[in-house]
């Protein structure tokens, strides 16, 4: 049980399935590792169940044979979290673990999920960022929600707490006796609001949903597209990794890949007024992020740009997901390994 890299030992903290099992992006931590080992580091994953208070269970890629093998490990230089289930982070275990790090003072990142509307509590008091948030309201009762809609005439219903264009729908007022919801696999119609509301209060408020307005986004050869951020921790401040466009396809209600987005190279619609965006509120959120709840050594932003060019902020993640785009995905594994060896004071 001990490091025998003169590096750093970084641990992967995720989560473990109901069936016992490890979850997770294994490739991903497959490819920390590779990285990790030819700097003289090395890392290992573990779940908050896997740990003592002296010392951890966890697993380890081993490149010679091509696969994991199970160990005990002594307590990391590092721990970078990607659980990627909202309620393990709400557990005994996790919170026992970070309470543990802390006491150790051993350096810890990407420290929660981020609840949407605090994410967006905390940017529209942030006085270079809160012109591009899009109007957001909490639905939390019948006439502010009507209102609001009222105003906008189109608007997103969005979970609080979910990721990955899941539970997204849009509400249109298209006229007095009809209203359409439509989401990404069906759409629905009301004649009036009271019917709309006695059919979904209770999903919008068992799910926390918030309303926001919809944005008239510029579009690419008829369809709109979004920009999709993604930033590490350097020094003091936060540096881009990368930037991809998805574009809606067939639905139009998200551009995730998953629920049939198409994937656009940047280069394809780089302008100078983007770039700029990109670069001005990268340090921002980051620092924001970091101030609120803990550091972040990374984050994606999903932001987008309007048809009279305003640019808006979406949303921001806390743990990214895979890009698509090979070399984004190989700067984000350089990117972090060279924050791993930076926190623990190793030279990159």
């Amino acid at each position: 049980m001990k490091n025998n890299s003169p590096g750093p030992l970084i641990g992967i903290l995720t989560a473990q399935k109901a069936n016992g099992s490890i979850a997770g992006n294994g490739p991903l931590f497959i490819e920390l590792q590779k990285k990790l080992i030819s700097l003289n580091g090395v890392s290992f994953v573990f779940t908050p169940e896997g740990t003592t208070k002296d010392f951890i269970i966890g697993y380890t890629f081993a490149l010679d044979k091509n696969r994991w093998i199970k160990d005990k490990f002594p307590y990391p230089d590092l721990v970078y979290n990607r659980i990627p289930f909202r309620k393990s982070e709400q557990n005994e275990p996790f919170q026992a673990l970070i309470s543990r790090l802390k006491e150790n003072n051993i350096p810890f990142f990407n420290p929660c999920f981020i609840d949407k509307y605090e994410l967006y509590q905390l940017l529209k008091n942030h006085t270079v960022v809160q012109k591009f948030l899009p109007q957001t309201i909490l639905v939390e009762d019948k006439k502010d929600l009507w209102s609001f809609l009222k105003k906008h005439t189109t608007i997103y219903l969005k979970p609080r707490q979910s990721a990955k264009g899941k539970g997204i729908f849009r509400l249109k007022l298209k006229n007095p006796s009809e209203f359409q919801l439509e989401g990404v696999e069906h759409s629905e119609s009301y004649k009036s609001f009271d019917y709309f509301w006695e059919n979904w209060k209770e999903k919008l408020f068992k799910k926390n949903y918030l309303a926001q307005e919809e944005i008239n986004s510029a579009e690419f050869e008829g369809y709109r597209f979004d920009f999709r951020i993604l930033a590490h921790a350097e020094d003091n401040g936060y540096t881009l990794t990368g930037v991809g466009i998805r574009q809606a396809q067939e639905q139009e209600i998200t551009t995730h890949i998953p629920t049939g987005g198409r994937l656009l190279p940047y280069e394809l619609l780089q302008s100078t007024e983007h770039d700029q965006f990109i670069q001005t509120v990268v340090p921002f959120v980051g620092e924001a992020l970091s101030e609120q709840f803990g550091f972040f050594g990374e984050f994606s932003i999903d932001a987008g740009v309007s048809k009279t060019g305003q640019y808006y902020i979406y949303e921001a993640n806390s743990k990214p997901m895979s890009f698509d785009e090979t070399e984004i995905e190989e700067r984000k594994i350089a990117n972090l390994c060279r924050l791993f060896l930076q926190l623990t004071g190793n030279q990159y």
